[in-house]
Parts: structure tokens; sequence; C-alpha cells
């Protein structure tokens, strides 16, 4: 244990590299899989317990390897960018906000030019009249992304971009972020209230295409938590507000990876200016 931590200290970047994927799928897996195995509503008791706290992993090892790594200024370093909306300058709030609406517009618009389908979206404006409804998608667009932003961003991230370049780091960290998901596909009554319904297929590589596009948000933000946590935000309440279709999703991805592509190319082409 000794060395771990001096190995902690002295080599940060190294240990993180292996240590948060360790923690972050580890505890997550050992309190998830009895959820797999059960036909009860993870919504349930007891199983929201267990989900809950499987779910809270990529900011309990946040906060834990930060702690070893940096100690308590690089625990204050680390909330501080979660609550600090100076990093974010003044010209990408309106990208934040707004980026998931028009994203999801357009690639409505060209569903319906192409044939794709008829009915892209399903506006659901009773999700106003509805409180606990409503309570419950405020839940999992800006409570369960925290803990995710946190943790994958605020400090995997960081780890990555410091050993490799940011197309590299973007794609591990989203690739790491996929397969703390998949479960989520089996979780019996997960989406149960909600429009949303994913396929492995699609959506994994949409996660990982969304990635890319945070890590441009968090670069370009002063590696603001705060500025990934809402953008990643919107895109869930945008998303089921809009009330995108079934249809729509295997073709939205194709405008997930087009965007994430530019931005790859973009960053390569930078690195060898």
């Amino acid at each position: 244990m000794k060395a771990l931590f001096i190995q902690a200290r002295e080599h940060p970047t190294s240990f993180l590299l292996w240590a948060f994927p360790t923690f972050y799928l580890g505890w997550a897996f050992l309190f998830w899989w009895p959820l797999l195995l059960s036909d009860a509503s993870v919504w349930s008791f007891p199983k929201i317990l267990l989900f809950l706290l499987g779910g809270a992993s990529p900011l309990l090892a946040a906060i834990v390897l930060t702690a070893m790594t940096g100690g308590r200024a690089q625990l204050k370093e680390l909330f501080w960018r979660l609550i600090d909306v100076r990093r974010i300058p003044l010209r990408w709030w309106s990208g934040i906000l707004l980026f998931w609406l028009l994203f999801n517009l357009v690639m409505a618009g060209f569903a319906i030019l192409l044939g794709v389908t008829e009915a892209p979206l399903d506006i659901t404006w009773g999700l106003f009249t509805d409180p606990g409804t409503l309570l419950f998608l405020l839940l999992l667009s800006f409570v369960f992304p925290a803990a995710e932003e946190v943790g994958l961003r605020g400090c995997y991230l960081d780890a990555l971009q410091d050993r490799y370049s940011t197309s590299v780091a973007s794609l591990i960290n989203g690739a790491m972020w996929a397969i703390w998901h998949a479960p989520f596909v089996w979780f019996p009554g997960y989406y149960a209230n909600t429009t949303f319904n994913p396929s492995l297929s699609w959506w994994l590589p949409m996660i990982v295409c969304t990635t890319v596009l945070i890590t441009q948000v968090y670069n370009q933000t002063g590696r603001s938590i705060l500025a990934v946590l809402i953008f990643h935000a919107m895109m869930n309440f945008t998303g089921e507000l809009l009330g995108i279709s079934a249809d729509m999703y295997p073709f939205v991805l194709s405008g997930y990876a087009l965007l994430a592509v530019a931005l790859l190319i973009h960053w390569q082409l930078r690195r060898g200016e």
C-alpha cells in the first residue's frame, strides 16, 4: 500500500492511467452485477441503492485518486473547477446551452428531407406540467452527469492528455465511458420514464463521439468541469424534451460521427503546425 501511495505522488499521470479505469469500472460493476440478474425495476428498493452506489464510481474515483496524487490542494482545485463560472468565456455560453437543441433540429430536418422518417420529433410540452417526470428528468440530466464529469473529465481526461495527444486521449476516455454505460441497456426499467431506448450498436459509438465534443468544450473553457456538466446535461434534457424518435438515433449517429471526425482532424492538423 505504501508503494501505491509513493507511485501516486511521484508519478501521478502513470498512476491515474491505470488506477482510474480500474476504480471507475471495478467499483461500478461490483454493485451493478446483481441488477443484471434481477427482473425488478432498477428504481425499486433496494435495487436503487445498488444502482446509485455503482453510479457514484466516477465521483469516488476522482476524489480518492485526486487525494492520493495531489492531496487537499488538488481536491480544492477539482471542486473549484466544478463551480467557477469565470472559467467559461462568454462566447462559449451560447454554444454550451444551445448546441444540442440546434443540432437535433438540424438532424431532424435532414431526416425528413432524406426520407429517414416523417416524424423525427415528438416535442413533449407536457413535461413542464408533470412535476414528477420533470424532476426525474432533471435528475438524470444534471445530477448524474455531475458525478460522471468530475471523474471522467476533471480527473481522468487530464491524465490522458498529459500522456497522449488530444485525439487519442479523447477516444480512450470515450471508450471507458461507453463500457461503463453498456449495462444500462439491461437494467430493468431504467429508461421506463423516458423516450430513450438505446441499442448498443449505435449508442456506444455515439458515446465515444460525444466524448470528442465534450473534450473540445473542456479544453476551450480552461478545463471547466461546470462547462462540460452543463453541456452534457443539455444533451440529455434537450433529447428528451424534443422526443427524438427511435428511428432517428442511428441516423443521428452520422451527425455525431461527422462532427467528431472533423474535430479529430482539426486537432491532428494543429499538432502538425
